[in-house]
């Protein structure tokens, strides 16, 4: 042992900043989540504040919104991961299928657009097409005789809006990575098949889509590890603090948010935290798992 640390001491020095910079900035900072089980006081700070048990818990228990948040979560996690997948993966292969180079870039261009915006700018632009006296959509659809649509006071459609907003943002960028995976296949392969008299649909079918599924797992199962977490710009910047709103489009960050800003709840908003990330924790460690029974390859370790 003390001589392969000896013949490796050049490899292991290199290594010693990631290692310093992994502990001191991920390691260290997992010690906030003490707060859970403490009663937070601002003279007393994180570790002198007296203990608190398990009532951070209790209270986020009797909250009464933990299920609703949860939920929400989930369930928005899980159609932002299904949608993402095929959208992502199907304007890759049809990126792929396009032959002329200018108009390939310029579609992969504009689709790449929106992930650079942020949330606060797409906020305001959904504010000001869906408002309902001034919006520019309730102005078109009254200027040829119709009933104006009131967005903020349909808490029914923006699971719609928010699932469209979130591929709207995220599918140029997920294509990418897909369309890297199509570009570095075995090319051989598909002129063979070409040989063979495949068609076009045939190639994507039998080849193209099968060898993009190591790809797909990794990226459905990074999903599936932050699966109860919201995107915290996308649910607060574009439905902001609407009472109405929160029972279809509140999430554990929102919630936590709320918690800690509106009430000043330093113990319960560490405890719904600390809640979330153990769920992703085994959330992932058991897709992981039963991906690995299954595939070994396709897991991630």
């Amino acid at each position: 042992m003390i001589k392969k640390l000896k013949r490796h001491w050049m490899l292991l020095l290199m290594l010693l900043p990631a290692l310093i910079y992994v502990i001191v900035f991920s390691y260290i900072p997992m010690t906030g989540i003490i707060m859970a089980f403490k009663k937070y006081q601002y003279n007393g700070g994180i570790y002198l504040s007296p203990w608190n048990g398990l009532n951070n818990f209790k209270a986020l228990l009797i909250s009464g919104k933990l299920f609703q948040v949860t939920r929400n979560t989930l369930l928005y996690n899980i159609a932002f991961i299904s949608f993402g997948v095929v959208f992502e993966m199907g304007s890759a292969i049809l990126l792929n299928e396009i032959i002329h180079k200018t108009f390939k870039k310029t579609v992969q261009s504009l689709m790449f657009l929106p992930y650079f915006i942020s949330w606060v700018v797409a906020g305001a632009i959904i504010y000001n097409v869906f408002n309902f006296e001034r919006g520019v959509f309730n102005n078109v659809v009254t200027s040829f005789g119709g009933t104006p649509f009131d967005l903020y006071n349909t808490p029914g459609a923006w699971p719609f809006v928010l699932i469209f907003l979130k591929l709207w943002k995220q599918t140029g960028y997920g294509s990418v990575v897909y369309l890297a995976a199509i570009t570095g296949m075995d090319q051989e392969m598909f002129e063979a098949a070409s040989i063979d008299g495949a068609s076009a649909w045939q190639k994507i079918r039998y080849l193209t889509i099968p060898s993009l599924l190591p790809t797909m797992m990794i990226l459905v199962l990074l999903g599936i590890g932050n699966i109860f977490r919201g995107d915290f710009g996308l649910f607060y910047q574009t439905v902001k603090s609407s009472a109405l709103l929160q029972p279809m489009t509140d999430v554990i960050d929102t919630y936590v948010f709320r918690l800690l800003i509106d009430n000043g709840n330093v113990g319960v908003s560490a405890a719904a935290g600390l809640y979330q990330s153990v769920l992703c924790f085994i959330t992932i460690m058991v897709c992981n798992k039963l991906v690995k029974k299954a595939n070994p390859d396709y897991a991630l370790y």
